[in-house]
């Protein structure tokens, strides 16, 4: 027989919020029980409600502000209490970095029990219309009878009615309704699933999921919206090899790293969400790893270039590697592009056994850079390690698997953690996206 749910209490509970969990919601205790209050900032008097109560900790969220803190602002958007794109609008943009920064060190103490030599200053950038690459649900809602297109609700597989998004490229951000009124025009209105955005320096590029065919009408009102809005519209009717384009004829995006050099992209790859913090990432990378002319770099989850190319105009080689093989086709595409010859590509599972792969024999490397995905690089690392390089520069988008590998450079492989610092690429979120510096001892 399956366990009843427990009941929740309806009535509001008055609670002191303590301190910011890392995912940026008050912590306080009632009745000796930890609880995690969404919408609430450190120091504040709040009343909240349950939305869920476990044998160790229980969650709610803030219904009323009693004693605010002199942190707590208006958000700019009217639907950042209820959409899950963002958690943190209530919440002054100094502190949130100083939140994150927090966040940072904490998990460097918590979990490796060390603190970097130095504190690097944060990299920041916009706070508003930044997200150039979303996944935006599309469903249309019988009791609304209209489609909703947008991020879900908070803890919710509902989408959050809303016209429009902040944080998103206004391109997109300030059409939601548009993008609402054209699926819901359409004859397959309840068969559009998600709409992937990918923004690049100058275009803006949407591809919709569509679950069936479309006909011929339907294909011209999607043309036309997307000529009159100056979109490239690509349609994806099965997995990610079926995206084809609708409209224009041809489309290419790409964004400048740097002066002179312009990665290109298609819609549904990986790239960052905020070129201008992608920018100035790069250049605290490229300054950090000192380079010099005579450098030989290795970078292992080099997608489709991002740091390869910089780093590639300043030393002698550069070798990048990563395990999608489309990736690395278009890297290599990328370097011809820009007339870059000192780079060598290889397609390798970072989270497999590596030990004989041809690049690692390379002994001649004196600096790695390192971007993983959010489950950390810890199968890799010793594997780089035997190379015995004077320096490692990690990029994280996890604090968490930052830490814990941190723990085993540091404690375990003889290197020490020299500087490290955060960088703001989603602002208004709880994401933590930072860079840290090792140096042989």
């Amino acid at each position: 027989m399956a366990r009843r749910r427990k009941k929740l209490p309806a009535d509001p509970v008055d609670a002191t919020i303590e301190s910011l969990s890392p995912e940026g919601r008050g912590v306080s205790h009632v009745d000796g029980k930890t609880i995690f209050i969404a919408g609430a900032l450190s120091g504040e008097q709040v009343k909240f409600v349950y939305d869920n109560i476990r044998a160790k900790f229980s969650e709610g969220h803030t219904i009323e502000v009693i004693e605010p803190s002199p942190e707590r602002i208006e958000p700019k958007c009217e639907y950042a209490a209820i959409c899950g794109g963002c958690s943190l609008q209530h919440m002054d943009a100094e502190a949130q970095i100083q939140h994150k920064q927090s966040v940072l060190l904490g998990h460097f103490q918590n979990l490796a029990d060390i603190q970097p030599t130095e504190v690097l200053p944060p990299l920041t950038g916009p706070l508003w219309g930044y997200r150039k690459k979303a996944r935006l649900g599309v469903r249309y809602v019988r009791k609304k009878e209209r489609v909703l297109v947008g991020f879900r609700e908070k803890n919710s597989s509902f989408l959050a009615d809303m016209k429009q998004c902040e944080v998103l490229h206004p391109s997109v951000g300030h059409h939601l309704m548009d993008l609402s009124e054209l699926i819901g025009d359409l004859a397959c209105f309840d068969k559009i699933a998600q709409i992937e955005v990918a923004v690049d320096d100058t275009h803006t590029c949407l591809i919709l999921r569509n679950l069936v065919d479309l006909n011929k009408d339907d294909q011209k009102k999607l043309t036309d919206y997307a000529k009159a809005n100056n979109i490239d519209l690509y349609l994806q009717p099965k997995g990610p090899d079926s995206i084809e384009l609708l409209w224009p004829e041809s489309s290419s995006l790409s964004y400048s790293v740097e002066e002179g050099i312009n990665v290109y992209f298609k819609p549904a790859d990986f790239t960052q969400v905020n070129t201008e913090i992608n920018k100035k990432m790069v250049a605290r990378a490229i300054d950090l790893l000192q380079l010099e002319k005579s450098d030989h770099i290795l970078e292992l989850f080099c997608g489709l270039g991002n740091f390869t190319l910089p780093l590639a105009k300043r030393v002698s080689t550069v070798v990048g590697v990563e395990g999608d093989k489309g990736l690395i086709e278009r890297a290599m595409e990328n370097a011809q592009r820009n007339n870059i010859e000192n780079i060598t590509y290889h397609v390798a599972n970072l989270m497999e056994d590596v030990t004989n792969a041809q690049w690692l024999r390379n002994v001649s490397y004196n600096k790695i850079l390192i971007d993983p995905p959010r489950s950390g690089a810890i199968e890799v690392l010793p594997h780089i390690v035997k190379l015995s390089v004077d320096r490692i520069l990690y990029i994280s988008c996890n604090p968490a698997t930052l830490a814990r590998d941190t723990n085993y450079l540091v404690n375990e492989a003889g290197y020490q953690l020299t500087k490290a610092g955060v960088m703001d690429m989603f602002p208004h979120t709880a994401h933590v996206e930072s860079i840290a510096v090792f140096d042989k001892k």
